[in-house]
């Protein structure tokens, strides 16, 4: 068995964000690249269950589609334990690009569980796994907060509008993964960083497909208003506030 876990490179959630270009490009000056918070549980849970499988599980490989510029993030989902990983050599486009471009990556290799995290934390689009799953023709699964294999059988736990849901499924699947998956991603010691260095990385040409969504402009939300504080005990003011400023209630 063999675990694909696709990997976004984004910016450290805390960076300070800048446009440019008159508010049409991101401004990437000294900005650090981490992977995907997401993504990072999905690699996490990926390797635990390598790690219980009694060589069930023969490897993890991570899946990116980015510029060389990506290949640092890329090392560090191998430092942490993934066994080889492919870029894309590409811009991420938008959503459907990626997609189409990591469903050429499936069909080229030999994956039984496609996982990725629910969102990106720059773009938050929430739409690559299950484009992903629709290309392939593959059953999906989203928001799975829990994920295991019993006697090769795959059972999932999602989270569903006022509860939770057991799901199983036939291979191969994409599992799109949200928090809960994992509780705390992997920290590379120095060993796995020295390893990463002569794990494979596959470079390939992207595939011809077109963007169905352009980026026209950004804009920064307005400013947050003047914090007001008020007097314990003065719940009276406190209400009115809340009901005729913030009109919460």
């Amino acid at each position: 068995m063999n675990i694909l876990v696709c990997i976004s490179n984004v910016p450290d959630t805390t960076t300070k964000v800048r446009f440019k270009d008159n508010n049409t490009a991101f401004d990437d000056t000294g900005v650090q690249w981490i992977i995907n918070p997401w993504d990072e549980l999905a690699l996490t849970r990926a390797l635990e269950l390598k790690e219980k499988s009694n060589g069930a599980i023969e490897s993890i490989t991570v899946a990116n589609v980015g510029p060389k510029v990506t290949e640092q993030t890329i090392r560090k989902a191998l430092a942490v334990g993934a066994d080889k990983a492919i870029r894309v050599d590409a811009e991420p486009k938008d959503a459907s690009y990626v997609a189409t471009q990591l469903a050429e990556v499936v069909k080229n290799g030999s994956y039984d569980i496609i996982m990725n995290g629910i969102e990106s934390s720059d773009y938050n689009g929430s739409s690559v796994g299950s484009m992903l799953a629709e290309l392939l023709d593959y059953p999906s699964v989203s928001s799975v907060t829990s994920l295991d294999i019993e006697n090769d059988e795959v059972k999932l736990v999602r989270e569903i509008a006022g509860g939770k849901e057991s799901v199983e499924t036939e291979l191969p699947f994409v599992a799109v993964v949200q928090k809960g998956i994992a509780t705390d991603p992997r920290i590379p010691a120095m060993r796995g960083i020295m390893m990463a260095r002569k794990k494979p990385m596959e470079v390939l040409q992207p595939v011809d497909a077109e963007p169905l969504t352009d980026f026209v402009e950004f804009e920064m939300p307005e400013p947050k208003g003047e914090c007001r504080m008020v007097e314990p005990g003065n719940e009276k003011e406190l209400i009115e506030l809340l009901h005729n400023e913030a009109k919460v209630i």
